[in-house]
């Protein structure tokens, strides 16, 4: 899959909110200084069903720039283990060539229809509240007010979280794979793959067609405006293991709402995005059942949320009857 398709369709890469570099980052107040060095995260969750274990790494993403990743847990379990399954996600199955053949395409999908500026399409308030968080974090960028809400609240929000001293540079992912990898685990993908048999008329579907993407924007604005401290503090919590923290700061993320701005267009939905988060849902959970069946061992890595949400996919395995062990 292509990096300019990926930006169209950033759902697929986990990652709503692309962003780019930014001016140095002004100095951190003293009572939000974010950790540095070498820190372990939280400790593991344990999942048993009879004899047979899996241990979950629970991820998290932005994460302090400073902070170098390691941990000597989750080092101990690999080397015990026979498998590891991924992240849930999902992607597009396009290859190479058949990527670089729509590029073409892909340009000025990013931006809105008919050449509608940002002004145009949000409420005049919200547009004013836009204006001024732009100056702080973006500066002088006529080329985003083209942008569609989605993508100019990503590249917002991104840049907001540089300026904090905060990154999504901290590849959890490929340093769990790594790790699987050095201690020769079986390596189970738990991300359902798209096959779209015309994806260039996907895209130029998709380039018509506004997005519900007014209130992925308008949250995007209030956790700039009033959230980025909590941010910053659960970032701390996580490289520290301190899950209560974590708990009692809850999450006021935007997430949900820019998703479903694409989960919910009608181009897309034609195209391989229906019903996606129950696909991804139970295809992990599927692949734990298995892994579970199979191995003494399991690793498995989810995203911290999924593991503390009431409704999240550990709570689907705590209903199916699986024992559940929280880290010390």
């Amino acid at each position: 899959m292509s990096r300019t398709m990926r930006h169209v369709v950033p759902m697929l890469c986990l990652s709503l909110l692309a962003g780019s570099a930014l001016a140095d980052a002004p100095e951190t107040p003293p009572e939000q200084v974010l950790v540095v060095g070498q820190k372990p995260g939280p400790g593991m969750w344990k999942v048993t069903r009879g004899d047979h274990v899996m241990w979950v790494f629970g991820s998290y993403g932005p994460l302090p720039k400073a902070m170098e990743w390691r941990s000597q847990q989750v080092e101990a379990v690999m080397a015990q283990s026979q498998e590891f399954l991924t992240e849930p996600g999902a992607n597009y199955s396009v290859g190479i060539l058949r990527g670089i053949t729509l590029l073409p395409f892909a340009i000025g999908a990013k931006n809105n229809p008919n050449g509608e500026k940002l002004r145009e399409v949000v409420p005049a308030d919200t547009y004013e509240r836009w204006l001024a968080l732009k100056k702080k974090y973006i500066g002088e960028d006529s080329g985003i007010e083209k942008e569609r809400p989605v993508f100019a609240a990503g590249a917002l929000y991104d840049k907001a979280l540089r300026q904090s001293g905060l990154t999504r540079a901290v590849d959890l992912r490929e340093q769990m794979l790594a790790l699987a990898k050095k201690n020769k685990l079986k390596i189970t993908s738990a991300t359902v793959t798209l096959d779209v048999d015309s994806p260039v008329k996907a895209l130029r579907e998709f380039k018509k067609q506004q997005l519900a993407d007014l209130p992925c924007f308008t949250r995007t604005i209030e956790r700039l405006e009033t959230d980025l401290d909590t941010v910053r503090l659960r970032a701390n919590a996580w490289a520290k293991g301190d899950i209560d923290t974590i708990r009692k700061l809850g999450y006021q993320d935007q997430a949900a709402d820019c998703s479903r701005a694409f989960m919910e267009n009608t181009a897309l939905q034609e195209h391989g995005f229906r019903d996606m988060e129950n696909r991804i849902r139970e295809k992990w959970i599927v692949a734990v059942e298995t892994a579970l069946i199979a191995n003494k061992s399991t690793v498995a890595m989810l995203p911290i949320k999924q593991i503390l949400a009431e409704d999240g996919m550990f709570a689907a395995l705590q209903a199916r009857g699986y024992k559940v062990e929280h880290p010390d």
